[in-house]
């Protein structure tokens, strides 16, 4: 097996270990099994692609650590999807969400000092939380509503978005304030999914999030639109105009008056 293999088959593995430990502790039912395997697969297949398309010969330090992010992300998920036939373990449910969220801020560090940042692994790490907000965000709509799907489908509304509008891909420029309102968001989730919260309590927080949330993505959205105008506005010419001094008037000349034939002047 090559090394670039390795990575995605760790994955895979560990995915499946991961869902034979929730049977064995929780009960996982097939429902469960069918989402986490579905998922585990989609990541061998995305991480493989990703990383002939980038030529790294594999997983570096701080990509291990989002794939481990990504496995517990799926946990969540095949735990979300079991609930059409039993009652998620929330203890569980909480108890992975909340190590895939401390794990967020230790593989970026790990690549910084390691000097293994990469697009390809920042990608995967954005992908890694957008997954698991999405699961959270099913969950948690289960117990206030709807419209919390919101949160977990904006990322993947804009992903969409940006293929008939490719200039939603340009490149943004670093925000903390996006990197905070990101970060929240699966904080807020966890709260809620745990259920320490009144109702009213929860329903506050996670719309606020949600609002945050919303005004992220329409601040991004409206300096990528200017900045796309910006470039495809036609250039106009400049056109030098020299001042001309107006010409004095001359005084007319009187005109003679031709004498009769004939006669003498």
């Amino acid at each position: 097996m090559s090394r670039s293999h390795q990575g995605p088959v760790a994955g895979l593995v560990a995915q499946v270990g991961l869902l034979a430990t929730l049977t064995a502790t929780t009960g996982l039912g097939p429902v469960g099994w069918l989402a986490g395997v579905a998922h585990a697969l989609a990541v061998y297949v995305a991480l493989d692609v990703g990383l002939r398309r980038s030529g790294a010969s594999g997983l570096g330090p701080a990509d291990r650590v989002t794939l481990a992010r990504m496995t517990l992300a799926g946990g969540v998920a095949a735990l979300v999807a079991d609930t059409v036939r039993a009652p998620a373990p929330v203890a569980v449910l909480v108890a992975l969400a909340a190590v895939a969220l401390v794990l967020d801020a230790v593989d970026g560090k790990v690549a910084r000092r390691t000097g293994t940042v990469s697009a390809l692994g920042a990608r995967f790490d954005m992908e890694s939380d957008a997954f698991l907000i999405l699961a959270l965000s099913v969950y948690v709509a289960g117990s206030l509503g709807l419209w919390v799907l919101a949160i977990g489908l904006m990322r993947y509304v804009f992903f969409a978005a940006s293929r008939p509008l490719p200039w939603l891909n340009a490149p943004l420029p670093p925000s903390m304030a996006r990197k905070a309102v990101a970060a929240t968001q699966g904080v807020v989730l966890a709260v809620a999914a745990a259920g320490v919260l009144p109702h009213p309590a929860a329903t506050l927080l996670v719309g606020t999030a949600l609002a945050g949330l919303a005004w992220s993505f329409g601040r991004d959205i409206a300096w990528l639109h200017r900045n796309h105008r910006a470039a495809v506005a036609p250039v106009r010419p400049r056109v030098a105009y020299r001042l001309i001094p107006p010409v004095p008037e001359r005084p007319a000349t009187p005109v003679k008056q031709a004498h009769p034939a004939g006669t003498r002047g």
